[in-house]
C-alpha cells in the first residue's frame, strides 16, 4: 500500500538478505518505527509482542521465522534437527492464529477476497441509489495485518478505488486498540472516509439503520462455518442478527482449519497478559505515554479471541467467492479439501 508517497509493507528482507524488518505496529499510529529481527528469538519476541498481527502477516513472519532458523543453524552439529526445534518454537508463539503453523504468503488471495467482497458493497449501493454505504469492521484486518489489500478491508478498498460512496465505522476494538491505532491509521492514509467508535457502539448504530454490513477478519474458522477473530467479535454478530444485518467474514483459504468442527469447543482461545487491559497508550504532549486505568489492586483478565457460531455468520468471503458459512458451501468452493 502507499503510504506518504511510499510504497510500504509491513514486513520485509533487508538488502543483506539475512535481516528480516518489520513496522512495530504496537507504536502506531503515533510513531512509524522498524524493528530487525536476525534471531528466531527476536521473530517470536515479535509475533508474541504483537509486532506483527494479523492471521496471514503472522503466517509470513513465521516463514520468515524458519528462514532465520536455516541461517543461524548453519555452524550447528545437527542442522535439520535444530530446525526442527526452532520450528516448534515458532509454532507455539500464538496459539490462535492457524496461519502460523505453515507460514504462506497469501497477498494475492488478498486481492481476490476484495474483488469478491468489492461486489456486496456495489450491490448495496445500487440498493441506496448511491448513497453512501456504511460498513463496520472490528480490529484491524487490513494492509497491516496481511501484506497487502488485508482481508476484512480489502473489499472497502477495492469498492473506494471503483468510485462507491462508503464510510467506515471503525470499532476501537479494546483491549489494545488495533482498530483506532492501526485501521482508522491506514484508511486515513488511503483516503477512505471512517469514524472511530466505541467497541459497545456498534448495537446503538445498527439499531438506528446506519450500518449497512458488517466485515471481519478472522484468525482461524472452521470448514463448519464457526469463526475465531477478536474479542468482540461475537458481541457484533449478535447485533447483527438481531438487526438484520449482514455480517460477514473475509478470509484466505489458509485461515480455514480442515480438521476441527465445533470451533467454540475446540478452537484455543489465547489469554494474554492482564497489563494489556489495566493499561492503555497514546500520545501524550509528544510522546507515547502508557497510563493505568484501573486500580493497582484490581486483577484483571485478558481474552484475545472470542467465537462467533456459524448460525450467525452471513457468508464467508474468500479469494474463491462468497459462500454461506457451512460445512457443504465451504466444500462447495473448496471441494479438493
Amino acid at each position: 500500500m502507499i503510504v506518504d508517497g511510499k510504497q510500504i509493507r509491513p514486513i520485509w528482507l533487508d538488502a543483506d538478505q539475512t535481516t528480516v524488518k518489520v513496522i512495530d505496529q504496537r507504536q502506531l499510529p503515533h510513531r512509524f518505527e522498524v524493528a530487525d529481527l536476525t534471531t528466531v528469538d527476536a521473530v517470536i519476541h515479535a509475533i508474541k509482542e504483537m509486532f506483527v498481527r494479523g492471521a496471514p502477516l503472522i503466517g509470513v513472519t513465521g516463514a520468515y521465522g524458519v528462514m532465520t532458523a536455516a541461517i543461524n543453524g548453519e555452524t550447528a552439529s545437527d542442522n535439520l534437527g535444530f530446525i526442527r526445534q526452532e520450528c516448534e518454537r515458532l509454532k507455539a508463539a500464538r496459539p490462535t492464529a492457524v496461519n502460523l503453523v505453515w507460514g504462506v504468503d497469501r497477498a494475492e488471495n488478498c486481492r481476490r477476497i476484495g474483488i469478491h467482497g468489492a461486489g456486496l458493497i456495489e450491490a448495496i449501493s445500487r440498493r441506496k441509489n448511491g448513497g453512501t454505504v456504511n460498513v463496520l469492521t472490528h480490529c484491524n484486518a487490513g494492509w497491516l495485518a496481511c501484506i497487502e489489500y488485508g482481508t476484512a478491508t480489502a473489499p472497502i478498498y477495492e469498492a473506494f478505488n471503483r468510485g462507491v460512496d462508503l464510510h467506515v465505522w471503525v470499532d476501537e476494538t479494546r483491549p489494545l486498540n488495533q482498530g483506532s491505532r492501526l485501521t482508522a491509521w491506514e484508511l486515513g492514509k488511503h483516503g477512505v472516509p471512517h469514524t472511530v467508535i466505541t467497541d459497545n457502539a456498534g448495537g446503538h448504530l445498527m439499531q438506528h439503520g446506519r450500518v449497512d454490513m458488517v466485515i471481519v477478519g478472522t484468525d482461524r474458522s472452521t470448514h463448519t462455518g464457526d469463526v475465531a477473530n477478536k474479542i468482540g467479535t461475537y458481541l457484533k454478530a449478535l447485533a447483527a442478527r438481531d438487526n438484520n444485518v449482514p455480517f460477514y467474514v473475509a478470509l484466505p483459504s489458509s485461515t480455514f482449519d480442515w480438521n476441527m468442527t465445533d470451533g467454540v469447543k475446540e478452537i484455543p482461545i489465547e489469554e494474554r497478559s492482564p497489563d494489556e487491559v489495566r493499561y492503555v497508550q497514546g500520545l501524550a504532549d509528544g510522546r507515547i505515554a502508557r497510563v493505568l486505568v484501573p486500580p493497582e489492586s484490581s486483577p484483571a483478565a485478558d481474552f484475545a479471541f472470542d467465537v462467533t457460531p456459524a448460525r450467525l455468520v452471513t457468508g464467508f468471503i474468500t479469494e474463491r467467492g462468497v459462500c454461506g458459512a457451512s460445512e457443504a458451501e465451504v466444500h462447495g468452493l473448496f471441494p479438493e479439501r
